[in-house]
C-alpha cells in the first residue's frame, strides 16, 4: 500500500510590503527620476553648446578658405639683391 506520490512543489511568496517600506521606495525613486531628469538636461546643454563651437568652428575655417587668394593670382612687389661675402675668420688649427 505504498502509493508513490508525484515531486512536491514549493511556492515561496514574499509577504506584502507594509505602508513604510511602500514610502520609502516611493521617495526613493522620485529622487531618482529627479536626478535623471536634471543629469539629462545638463548632458542635452552640453551638447548643445559643443555642437556650437564646432559649427562656429567649422564656419570660421570655411570664412577663411573662401578668402584667400587662388593659386594664379599675380603678387607684385619690389625688391633688393643683397650679396654676400663669406670669409673665413677661423684661426688655423695649431699642429
Amino acid at each position: 500500500m505504498n502509493q508513490q506520490q508525484g515531486p512536491r512543489i514549493r511556492i515561496i511568496t514574499r509577504p506584502q510590503a507594509g505602508l513604510l517600506e511602500r514610502i520609502v521606495f516611493f521617495v526613493l525613486g522620485l529622487i531618482i527620476l529627479v536626478a535623471a531628469f536634471f543629469f539629462i538636461g545638463i548632458a542635452l546643454i552640453a551638447g548643445a553648446i559643443l555642437a556650437g563651437v564646432l559649427l562656429l568652428r567649422w564656419w570660421w575655417l570655411q570664412r577663411k578658405l573662401r578668402r584667400t587668394p587662388q593659386d594664379d593670382a599675380v603678387v607684385e612687389g619690389e625688391y633688393t639683391v643683397v650679396e654676400t661675402v663669406i670669409t673665413d675668420q677661423r684661426t688655423p688649427p695649431e699642429r
